[in-house]
């Protein structure tokens, strides 16, 4: 069978791939075994180096690695340039810091020698979304390869290219062929691979029924996961926020990567004493932003990735609409080809309508009233994600407290939009999935945190 990519801003075939036969498949995970037995061996610092060199490839080649994006999965060339960047950098913090997050910890018992190690766990199976072709997968790849492990990639099938691109820069860096492997086949396939008795832990991003697929089936196998679904990210603007810097920040947050972002803000609850001159901001600033091919220059929003994919947003969009909610900006398919959908604002949206209670995995911001601090942190919190979210005010000890204490979300930024940063763990609660990516606990996810004691 063939794995298909179609270029999404114009519906025309990029290029069909063969998908892994079983018996190359069971090759590929033998031998992803027998290299993390070597690797495993290895210093941090022949890792680090080995990470070093990826993350210069990645410089070299990001113009190229951008292009493949944008024409695989919509994302604009500047958008995809940052995109290269910002996984050189995980690259190299995994080799800055690695050693110290997995050294012996001491620990003072009755015994003469007591102490945690850190020791790598085996073959981790990766199945990655679409969305961040590059980042998903150098946020896993770099401290599961830091730490001693192989590691397997799953991608999603309409981005065949960019995976098959990632196995070519790791292996032109030296990582050993068989210690990194793209997999390419599609998603019936992952229950049966996650069966197969190399694979120790499996890491998936995507939607939270693949989630729950996944754990049910490594959970069945004793298998450990980490899972990152989706969200619906709440921006809380409070009566004493810069309005003007709360609705650039939101629509920001909003457009990044064309809306198709689990953390990109997707409800933005103000208190009512602001409401009106936020929407007015927000619109504004909305209607600024061109949409467009992602390879043209100062394209900000770019298609959505899949035709189907951009008809179930307008699907949830209209039925918003039907039950109550405010046509603001946008909310219609344009003409032609392509999987476009325009920058686009729903108003008086309210529990019960999709755009509140669903994830719109699209350039479509939904504007919600509350009546005050108390009632905009449990519309916040009236939902079944807990990814991220942000709180606008000029009391910075007010929103730390609101951000620590009070919303439900697995970050929480003040006065900005939420990323993610190497430096910090990232990862949800709730339907947005367990385990945390980055930062020592993201590297120390897949490892086998072991008491030694000596007496």
């Amino acid at each position: 069978m063939a794995l298909q990519t179609v270029n999404p801003a114009t519906g025309a075939l990029v290029r069909e791939y063969e998908e892994i036969s079983e018996d190359a498949l069971d090759g590929a995970v033998a031998a992803a075994q027998r290299a993390f037995l070597e690797w495993r061996r290895t210093s941090f610092a022949e890792r680090g180096a080995a990470l070093r060199r990826v993350a210069d490839a990645l410089d070299a080649k990001k113009d190229e690695l951008a292009h493949q994006m944008a024409i695989e999965m919509g994302k604009p060339l500047a958008q995809g340039r940052s995109e290269a960047d910002k996984c050189a950098w995980v690259c190299r913090y995994y080799a800055d810091n690695g050693a110290a997050f997995l050294g012996h910890e001491t620990v003072a018992t009755e015994a003469s020698k007591s102490f945690v190690t850190f020791q790598p766990i085996g073959v981790v199976l990766a199945v990655m979304p679409w969305n961040f072709p590059l980042w998903q997968v150098f946020r896993f790849a770099a401290p599961a390869l830091m730490a001693g492990n192989a590691a397997l990639l799953k991608h999603s099938s309409n981005v065949c290219g960019s995976a098959l691109s990632i196995e070519e820069v790791l292996h032109g860096a030296g990582i050993p062929k068989d210690l990194f492997r793209t997999l390419l086949l599609p998603s019936a396939r992952v229950s049966s691979l996650i069966g197969a008795p190399e694979i120790k832990a499996v890491t998936l991003t995507g939607s939270t029924p693949a989630g729950q697929s996944v754990a049910a089936k490594a959970g069945q196998l004793l298998k450990k996961t980490v899972l990152e679904l989706g969200g619906s990210d709440p921006y809380v603007v409070l009566e004493d926020a810069d309005l003007d810097a709360a609705a650039e920040a939101s629509v920001a947050s909003r457009l990044i990567n064309s809306g198709q972002s689990c953390i990109a803000a997707k409800r933005f609850i103000v208190v009512e004493s602001v409401y009106g001159r936020f929407e007015e901001l927000y619109v504004e600033k909305m209607k600024k932003k061109h949409l467009g091919d992602p390879l043209e220059a100062g394209v900000d929003v770019g298609p959505q990735a899949r035709r189907d994919l951009r008809d179930d947003l307008h699907s949830q969009v209209h039925r918003s609409l039907d039950q109550g909610a405010r046509n603001l900006l946008g909310c219609q398919v344009p003409e032609g080809p392509g999987a476009f959908y325009p920058p686009s604002v729903l108003g008086g949206v309210m529990p019960g309508m999709p755009a509140f209670d669903e994830e719109l995995f699209g350039p479509v911001a939904a504007l919600v009233s509350a009546k005050d601090e108390k009632h905009a942190i449990a519309l916040a919190n009236e939902s079944s994600f807990g990814l991220g979210a942000a709180v606008f005010t000029s009391d910075l000890a007010r929103g730390e407290r609101i951000a620590s204490e009070e919303i439900e979300a697995g970050s929480c930024f003040v006065n900005t939009f939420v990323r993610s940063d190497p430096r910090l763990p990232f990862g949800g609660i709730k339907e947005s999935g367990y385990g945390r990516e980055l930062s020592a606990f993201g590297i120390r996810e897949f490892v086998n945190v072991k008491t030694v004691y000596v007496k």
